[in-house]
Parts: structure tokens; C-alpha cells; sequence
């Protein structure tokens, strides 16, 4: 089986534009949500990580092209390979992208209202060879968007990926998850027994997956799955076992088992029954004891740049074999205890995993190795 590797990766959110500057902070651990008084987003005050209004001033691209710009340019910066490569694909993960404009003149910007028409206008800005693709399956998009490009790879289609995904905040989104009483009043509290919704927060990640050898002292991404619990449009399985199922998957596509992982960057939305579903498909799965995190504290939800996000987070910390305290937990509030890291912790890293579920019943896992 081909071994792909992680080339370069970046992460471009309100706590920093690269992945060493967002790890800096998440180390000191400050975060990136706050309150805010957005009335062209929310008649009411609300908590999230928001980019400052002026950060990406609006020109001949979107605030969302631009966030997918800025990572993407870094990536590419970062490892030798080259957009107009026949053997390199691009891969575009958002829930929304540019879902805002549908407040202005929806006729006019009918071609970057859909994600293929978005996709195509950052693939020619960077000249991809390839016509670029699109994944958006909710909160799973990210994670999704690396195991196409594993799979791809693996078959021999393409030598390279460079997986991008981004989303921002606008006032459909937030609505959206209004209407499902789905926020938070305050702070995100993943896992904790007083936690009562999520915060939603706006970036962009990249990352470039290459089975070129010059590339094989990086970590690998070594396996993937994905599954639909078919539960309910909104709520996830009242069992776990679905997820259970692609952490199964994806530690037999890696070629490991439940010993080998040292940390599980969860998914961990705070809201009852996501973290529930979580908990209950890690035990199911055996790993109740590894050290597990959720990032949703400092980031908010990124929907379909929370996958990459998270997953590179991950590949910082494995190099630096430090897992991150998760931020707003004090007391399990899951009935099936996970160890969730409360401080940080020195351990040895040597293989990860990342797990996600979204709207509609679908799940993801992904394992990176040393």
C-alpha cells in the first residue's frame, strides 16, 4: 500500500496565520472566542472566534476565497510542490463558502454562490492542472477532504493533494444553529456536566499530502473511514456504535490497533448529545483511557474547516508530544468517563486519532502516524 505523508500544512484563524503561530497560542492557552455585538450577524450578543471586521477587506475575492487563499499560499510556500502539476489534485472542503452573498445580489454572484464555482476561481488564481473538488458534508467536510486525498493517492490517480477548507460566519449560519437552541449563552464547555451548547468561530486550513519519498520523514497519514449513522437530520446516534464503526475502520486501514493510539483529538461540539455519542463510541471502541481533547474552546466550531484545523493541531502536537488541555472543561458530564486532558500533557505521541460527526449522521475518523 502506498504511504502518504503530510508535506506542509497551515492554519490561518483569529488566534494566528500559521500553524507555529496558532500552536504558540494554544500552548499559552489563549483562545479565540469571545463575546460579540455583531448586529449584521445577530440581533443578540453572541460567543464566538470572529476575525476582526477589517481583516480581510472585501476586493476582487470573498472573505472566505481569501481565508482559503492565505492558507493555501502558505502550504504551497512550505513544501515543493507545484499547483500546475498534472500529478497534484486540489480539494475544497466548506460547509457554507460563500453562503452570505445569498444577502445581496444573489443573480449576480450565482457563480460564486455554489462551491464548484468557488473552487474554480481559487484553482485558477493558484493555476491547478486539475479541475479542483469539492467536499462538503458538514462537520466531517475536513476530514473527509484528507481521506479523499489518501484514497486517491493510494489508487495511483494523483501524487499530491492539497486539501483546503474553510467556512465563515454570517447571519444565515448563525441563525441556523440558533434555531436548533444550539449555542452557548457563554463559554463552550466540551464534555463538562455544565455544558449547554456551542460557540461557532470562522478559519481556514490547509493540508498537502504527497507519497514523493523525499517527503517520508514526516508523519504519514496512515488511515481514514466514514460512515452515516442514519439517526436524524440534526441529532447524532443515541449509541456511538456508528462512530465506533469508523474508528474500527480507520485503526485497521492503519494497520493499528486500539493500544497504539496515544491521543484522540475529539470532535467535542458541547452540546449534550454530540459529546454523549463521543464518549460512548470511544469506550465502545476501547480507548476510554487515552487522553482525549477538544479544540472547540479556543476555535469555536469551524464546520468545514474544524476537521483540517484540528487534524493539524494534532501534527503539532505530536511533534512536540504535548497533548493540549481541553479549555472550559472542569467536571465529566458524559456517562461513560473519558480521560480528558484538564492541563498540559508530556507524553510520547507516536500514532493519533481524530475523530468528527456532523448534521445528518455522518462520522470520520482519521489515524496520522510517526
Amino acid at each position: 500500500m502506498t504511504d502518504v505523508f503530510v508535506a506542509a500544512d497551515n492554519i490561518v484563524s483569529p488566534l494566528g496565520m500559521t500553524t507555529a503561530q496558532n500552536f504558540d497560542q494554544l500552548k499559552a492557552g489563549r483562545s479565540g472566542v469571545s463575546r460579540h455585538e455583531r448586529p449584521e450577524l445577530s440581533s443578540q450578543p453572541f460567543y464566538g472566534a470572529l476575525f476582526q471586521p477589517d481583516s480581510f477587506p472585501l476586493k476582487i475575492y470573498t472573505k472566505f476565497e481569501q481565508l482559503v487563499q492565505a492558507s493555501v499560499r502558505e502550504a504551497l510556500q512550505a513544501s515543493d510542490i507545484l499547483p500546475g502539476d498534472p500529478r497534484t489534485i486540489f480539494i475544497l472542503c466548506s460547509t457554507k463558502g460563500n453562503i452570505h452573498l445569498l444577502d445581496e445580489d444573489a443573480h449576480t454572484h450565482r457563480d460564486r454562490l455554489s462551491l464548484p464555482g468557488s473552487a474554480a476561481s481559487l484553482a485558477r488564481h493558484f493555476q491547478f492542472a486539475q479541475t479542483p473538488i469539492v467536499i462538503s458534508n458538514a462537520c466531517i467536510s475536513g476530514l473527509l477532504g484528507m481521506i479523499t486525498g489518501l484514497r486517491l493517492i493510494r489508487a495511483g490517480l494523483y501524487e499530491n493533494a492539497v486539501v483546503a477548507g474553510a467556512d465563515v460566519l454570517s447571519g444565515f449560519i448563525l441563525s441556523g444553529f440558533g434555531s436548533f437552541q444550539a449555542l452557548s449563552a457563554g463559554f463552550c464547555k466540551p464534555f463538562d456536566k455544565d455544558r449547554d451548547g456551542i460557540n461557532l468561530g470562522e478559519g481556514a486550513a490547509t493540508v498537502v499530502l504527497s507519497s514523493r519519498p523525499e517527503y517520508r520523514q514526516g508523519i504519514r497519514l496512515s488511515g481514514g473511514a466514514v460512515s452515516n449513522d442514519a439517526n436524524h437530520i440534526s441529532g447524532p446516534s443515541r449509541t456511538g456504535e456508528e462512530l465506533r464503526q469508523v474508528i474500527g475502520r480507520s485503526l485497521s486501514d492503519a494497520r493499528c490497533d486500539a493500544g497504539d493510539i496515544g491521543f484522540i483529538s475529539a470532535h467535542g461540539t458541547a452540546t449534550a448529545y454530540n459529546d454523549e455519542m463521543e464518549a460512548k463510541a470511544i469506550t465502545l471502541a476501547g480507548l476510554q483511557d487515552v487522553p482525549v481533547n477538544s479544540l472547540k474552546g479556543y476555535y469555536g466550531h469551524t464546520l468545514g474547516a474544524a476537521g483540517l484545523i484540528e487534524s493539524i493541531v494534532t501534527l503539532a502536537s505530536m511533534r512536540e508530544e504535548l497533548v493540549l488541555p481541553s479549555r472550559g472543561f472542569e467536571h465529566n458530564g458524559v456517562t461513560t468517563p473519558l480521560n480528558v486532558a484538564s492541563s498540559l500533557l508530556h507524553v510520547p505521541l507516536n500514532t493519533c486519532l481524530k475523530t468528527a460527526s456532523g448534521f445528518g449522521g455522518c462520522n470520520a475518523a482519521v489515524v496520522l502516524s510517526k
